[in-house]
């Protein structure tokens, strides 16, 4: 039986102030939770914090942002957060929308009002980048928002170097305004929260987390637009793009988790 998640972008379209302040608690506690997971019981690196920072801080208010990351465990999200300034993580107005999978996080109404709480949205495998959940991605990033994307589209066990799924292509296409768009990678998450039961957090693991420089997608959309390129071409482009630019800094980031 297929859980019937309809009814969620709708209501994440219509938050009231209740749900806001629901919001706001889960957002502080999940976020002190995996900073004292991270920080405390684990030995954590974090390089060029100052590029998220400055994202958060210094972006124009219509400026939308989108973030992009390996996935390599379901601890990424919230992990990758907890390395953020405190009044960041724990601000609902601030930290970021993302894209959820349908199927483990959305698989019955508990689990999906704690998801939607922390402003996660379902995306259906499969479902391709028309979906609602695309659309209302692009309705925050029009509002100057921030939205994050595993644009491998599933936890990558293996780290195999697959294709990257189109629809932070289409994100960054039809945003209104050109996204800044920061890619992130890091290494070790899956050894705080194995991919193998008993799936347990685990203490005293090495994780690096490394910021990449922002990619200006400004010259290739313009190009690209020149061009009357069709949608499908330039989606696969900007999202060549991504892809050649995590690969590098996956190079870099295997060094410093090496040298940690």
């Amino acid at each position: 039986m297929v859980y019937d998640i309809k009814w969620i972008i709708p209501k994440l379209r219509n938050p009231t102030k209740f749900w806001k302040f629901a919001s706001s608690i889960t957002f502080a506690a999940v976020g002190i939770f995996s900073k004292f997971i991270l920080e405390w019981l684990n030995k954590t690196k974090i390089y060029n914090k100052h590029i998220i920072t400055r994202a958060l801080d210094c972006r124009p208010r219509n400026v939308p942002l989108i973030t992009i990351s390996n996935h390599h465990s379901c601890f990424d999200d919230p992990g990758i957060w907890a390395t953020l300034d405190l009044r960041h993580l724990i601000n609902r107005r601030v930290i970021r929308w993302s894209l959820a999978a349908h199927d483990i996080c959305f698989t019955n109404v508990w689990h999906s009002y704690f998801f939607m709480l922390g402003k996660c949205v379902p995306v259906l495998r499969g479902e391709g980048v028309y979906q609602e959940s695309m659309n209302f991605c692009i309705e925050k990033l029009s509002s100057g928002e921030w939205v994050h994307v595993f644009p491998e589209g599933k936890v990558n066990m293996l780290k195999e170097n697959t294709r990257l799924k189109w629809g932070v292509g289409r994100l960054i296409l039809e945003s209104p305004v050109t996204p800044l768009v920061i890619p992130i990678y890091h290494l070790g998450m899956d050894d705080v929260l194995p991919n193998e039961p008993p799936y347990m957090i685990k203490t005293h693991k090495k994780v690096t987390m490394n910021y990449g420089d922002p990619i200006d997608f400004s010259e290739m959309l313009k190009e690209l637009r020149s061009a009357k390129a069709n949608e499908i071409d330039a989606r696969k482009a900007i999202t060549d793009r991504i892809q050649e630019e995590l690969l590098r800094l996956r190079s870099v980031t295997e060094k410093l988790h090496l040298q940690s």
